[in-house]
C-alpha cells in the first residue's frame, strides 16, 4: 500500500508498468484509455497468472487426486478465500463463482425469485439500473406474477429515497439496486436501502458491477442479503465473478444449472445435491479465469482502495471541472457522491460522432446508452459520451481528452 496521500506522476508511473496494454499507440497516438466503466484494463500479475495455469498445472478441480488436479484445485479455492476476505463474507460458503454479476442476478432470479415470490408479491428495483439488472427480474414475474416497482430519479442523477420508502409496502419481497451506477457514477445510498427493505420483511440484492474496483465492500456490515461482482471492472479477467448470498438463503435455493459437481448421489429415479457452495457451481467452471481473479483483488487490496478512490475522485473532480466549461457540453449525474464518471452531451453533436472523433486521436471512451435505455428516456437523450476513470489514469490523459473535445466540438460547429 503506497499510503492515505494523493499519488505523485512517479507512483501512477510504476503502477502503469504493471498494465502492458497501456504501452501502445491507436491511430498513431499514444493509447488514452478512459472506458474503465466497461472494462478495466489487467495488471501483469493477472496475466501472468493465467499463463501459468496454462503452462504448468493445467488440470481440473475437486476430482483429481494427481499433482496438477490438486495444485488447480488448491489455487481455485485461494481464490474463493480472498473473495471472502475482500467483501467480510462470514465464510466461504457464501462465495458462489459465476460468470460475472449478470449471471449472480440471474441465478438469484430463478433461484429465488421465481420459487419464492408469487402473485401480487412485488420487486423494486431503481431507475438507475443497467439492464441486467432489469430483464431478469422480468422473467422472473412473468413466471410467477409478481410485479415490479421502480425507484425515480431525480435530476441531478440520485435517487428519490422518499418515493421508494413510499413504494415499500409487505408486498415487496425484494429489492436490487446498484451500488453505483455506470451511466452516472451516482453512489447510492446502499446501507439505507437495504436497512428500509428489510423493515418490510424483504430481501435485497446489491449489483457490485461498478463498486468492485472502487469503494469498500462489507457484506455483513451492509447486512445485504446478496451481492454480485464482475471481475473483468476489477482488474481481473472476463467471464467471472462472485454472487455472495446469506447462507440460510443460499441452502433453501434449488440449484441454478443442474450437471456434475453440483451433486452427492445421483440414480435415475433422485439427485441429491451438494453442500454450499458448490451447489450452484455445476459443471467444470471457468477455472483459469478464476484463479486469476485472486490477483486481481490481491491488486486492488495491496494498491489500497482508500489510494484508488482518492487518486480517481482528484480525476473526477479535475475531469468534471474541464469538460463542464467546454461549449454545449451538459453533464449528467451531478450529485455529491459519485465515482470517477463522467458523462455528458453536446449540443447537435451525436455522441456516436464523438466517441468515432476521439478514437481517431488514440482516446478510448464509450458512447450509446451504457445498457441503461430506461435511464436516457428518463432524461430524454439517446445516450452520452462517458469517460471512466481507473488507478492508472492521469491529469494529462483528462488534458488530453479536454483539447480533443475542444477540437470535435469547433470542427463540428
Amino acid at each position: 500500500m503506497i499510503g492515505s496521500r494523493l499519488l505523485t506522476e512517479l507512483d501512477i508511473a510504476r503502477l502503469r508498468e504493471q498494465f502492458p496494454v497501456l504501452n501502445q499507440q491507436v491511430n498513431g497516438r499514444d493509447l488514452v484509455y478512459l472506458d474503465n466503466a466497461a472494462t478495466s484494463q489487467k495488471p501483469r500479475a493477472v496475466i501472468n497468472a493465467l499463463v501459468d495455469y496454462y503452462t504448468g498445472y493445467n488440470a481440473n478441480i475437486h476430482r483429481g487426486i494427481h499433482t496438477l488436479a490438486e495444485k488447480a484445485t488448491k489455487t481455485y479455492e485461494q481464490t474463493r478465500e480472498t473473495a471472502k476476505q475482500f467483501i467480510n463474507a462470514a465464510t466461504t460458503e457464501e462465495i458462489i463463482f459465476t460468470r460475472g454479476v449478470t449471471e449472480g442476478i440471474n441465478l438469484v432470479a430463478s433461484s429465488y425469485a421465481k420459487v419464492f415470490l408469487t402473485k401480487g408479491d412485488e420487486i423494486i428495483i431503481s431507475g438507475l439500473e443497467h439492464h441486467s439488472n432489469i430483464v431478469p427480474w422480468q422473467l422472473a414475474c412473468g413466471s410467477n406474477g409478481a410485479s415490479i416497482k421502480v425507484i425515480p430519479v431525480k435530476d441531478n442523477g440520485t435517487l428519490d429515497i422518499e418515493a421508494y420508502k413510499a413504494l415499500l409496502s409487505n408486498k415487496t419481497k425484494l429489492v436490487a439496486v446498484n451500488h453505483a451506477s455506470n451511466s452516472l457514477g451516482t453512489i447510492n445510498p446502499v446501507k439505507e436501502i437495504i436497512d428500509l427493505a428489510h423493515e418490510v420483511g424483504a430481501v435485497v440484492l446489491i449489483d457490485g458491477a461498478q463498486s468492485g474496483a472502487h469503494l469498500p465492500i462489507d457484506v455483513q456490515a451492509l447486512d445485504c442479503d446478496f451481492y454480485c461482482l464482475s471481475a473483468h471492472k476489477m482488474y481481473g479477467p472476463t467471464g467471472t465473478g462472485i454472487l455472495y448470498g446469506k447462507k440460510a438463503l443460499l441452502e433453501k435455493m434449488p440449484p441454478y444449472h443442474g450437471g456434475g459437481e453440483m451433486i452427492k448421489e445421483v440414480s435415475f429415479e433422485k439427485t441429491t445435491y451438494n453442500d454450499l457452495p458448490y451447489k450452484f457451481e455445476a459443471g467444470t467452471p471457468n477455472i483459469a479465469d478464476v484463479v486469476a481473479f485472486h490477483y486481481a483483488m490481491t491488486f486492488i487490496l495491496e494498491t489500497g482502495r482508500e489510494v484508488m478512490a482518492a487518486h480517481e475522485h482528484d480525476l473526477l473532480v479535475y475531469a468534471t471541472e474541464r469538460i463542464s466549461q467546454l461549449k454545449g457540453v451538459k453533464i449528467y449525474g451531478t450529485g455529491a457522491e459519485k465515482l470517477s464518471v463522467v458523462s455528458f452531451t453536446v449540443d447537435g453533436i451525436h455522441p456516436f460522432d464523438i466517441g468515432q472523433m476521439l478514437d481517431a486521436r488514440g482516446i478510448a471512451v464509450r458512447t450509446g446508452h451504457h445498457c441503461t435505455q430506461p435511464l436516457m428516456d428518463r432524461f430524454k437523450i439517446e445516450g452520452t459520451v462517458r469517460a471512466s476513470f481507473a488507478i492508472y489514469n492521469t491529469r494529462k490523459e483528462v488534458d488530453q481528452l479536454v483539447e480533443a473535445l475542444e477540437r470535435v466540438i469547433n470542427f463540428m460547429k
